[in-house]
């Protein structure tokens, strides 16, 4: 398991949501997402956008079916960057967990 580091670009329940979606697989495809999310096209644009230039998140464009699409997948570091949050969250709900 990766140190615990808190990440705040990841921790925008948004990009948190989509680094969770983008770590179970290599790659989802930006509709996807779209739809998972329930977000604009602009508002998802603009989180994988910063999320893109932390590098965490690759965006490959694909051709399927005659149309363009687009896929996203997380880049090692931001897998690495994603499961070091995740766990400096779980570390944080435990001691609160344990304090009480």
């Amino acid at each position: 398991m990766p140190e615990a580091r808190f990440d705040a670009l990841i921790h925008a329940p948004h990009r948190l949501r989509i680094c969770a979606m983008l770590s179970q697989a290599d790659g989802i495809e930006f509709g996807e997402v779209l739809q998972r999310t329930g977000l604009s096209k602009s508002a998802l644009s603009k989180h994988v956008t910063q999320l893109a230039e932390a590098g965490y998140v690759a965006e490959e464009p694909l051709v399927r079916q005659g149309r363009a699409r687009l896929l996203l997948s997380l880049t090692p570091r931001g897998r690495t960057a994603y499961l070091r949050h995740r766990e400096s969250l779980r570390q944080i709900l435990e001691q609160e967990t344990a304090d009480q």
